[in-house]
């Protein structure tokens, strides 16, 4: 294969995101508030059609794993502590992987998060598989495969009633990690939340491309006060989209581009701004 570790890279369906919720007695705008503080908006492949899903390699992990074995030799991949500075993001994660595989392919395969949700490869049984060379195969292949092995690993490190409760600090806590605060992402949780919620209850009350009239007017010339400077037609373009996607991005919000109940109180526009 020209890439490795690539594969049909299906993508999820408003179905799948369904019946999932279903299956763990919550919201769909619950898995949905998950998804999107996981995956940026961005999905759980990359973006250059190599079929390959996005991974983070946790040197931290691979060093533990491997007996700090490599931590002198190869400190971008194997370290003692936790390093933020380490991960090379998108496509160069492979790099890092392809490093870690050299050594020692068990171990790598297991220190890296994949997909959607970012389960770890070390995690593969809790999700289902009896191996992690399985585990990456399926990640590789379906975003649907992502989606069940979120569920899967929420059934098996207890964490559905959290869910269920939509207790964002105790789901943050372990499923992210001792540093979920500083990460602030419990409450990246509680705003995709609500932002899937209002879009849940009311789907055409949203500004997105394609939107117009002078609720669009009004959203650019509050984007203007921030300096977009966008004519102020009423139509919501592409120059529009993109002013949007980089205010929601500067403010750790999801940067799809379209102006939501989360949104638009971040820009400080009243609620029903969003709704015309």
């Amino acid at each position: 294969m020209p890439y490795p570790f690539s594969g049909a890279a299906t993508p999820i369906g408003a179905d799948d995101v369904l019946r999932v919720a279903e299956s763990l007695g919550v919201e769909p705008a619950v898995v949905r508030a998950v998804d999107t503080v996981e995956t940026g908006g961005v999905g759980g492949f990359l973006s250059d059609g190599s079929g390959r899903p996005r991974i983070l390699v946790e040197a931290h992990l691979f060093s533990a794993t491997t007996g700090r074995r490599w931590d002198a030799s190869h400190p971008g991949i194997s370290a003692p502590t936790w390093n933020r500075a380490l991960y090379r993001g998108g496509a160069a994660e492979y790099l890092r992987l392809a490093e870690a595989v050299d050594l020692d392919r068990e171990a790598a395969l297991k220190a890296a998060s994949w997909g959607r949700f970012q389960i770890l490869g070390g995690n593969h049984r809790m999700v289902g598989f009896d191996g992690v060379e399985g585990f990456v195969v399926a990640m590789a292949d379906d975003e649907g495969n992502h989606l069940e092995a979120f569920a899967e690993f929420c059934r098996a490190a207890r964490l559905v009633n959290a869910l269920r409760d939509r207790d964002w600090e105790t789901f943050a806590r372990r499923y992210n990690g001792p540093q979920y605060a500083r990460n602030r992402y419990h409450l990246r949780l509680a705003a995709a939340y609500a932002d899937a919620v209002g879009r849940d209850a009311a789907p055409g009350n949203l500004l997105r491309l394609g939107s117009a009239g002078p609720a669009v007017r009004r959203l650019q010339a509050t984007l203007n006060l921030r300096g977009a400077g966008l004519l102020e037609d009423g139509a919501f373009g592409r120059v529009t989209e993109l002013a949007v996607m980089r205010f929601q991005d500067a403010h750790g919000l999801l940067a799809d581009g379209i102006v939501g109940p989360v949104t638009a109180a971040a820009l400080g526009l009243p609620p029903a701004h969003g709704m015309a």
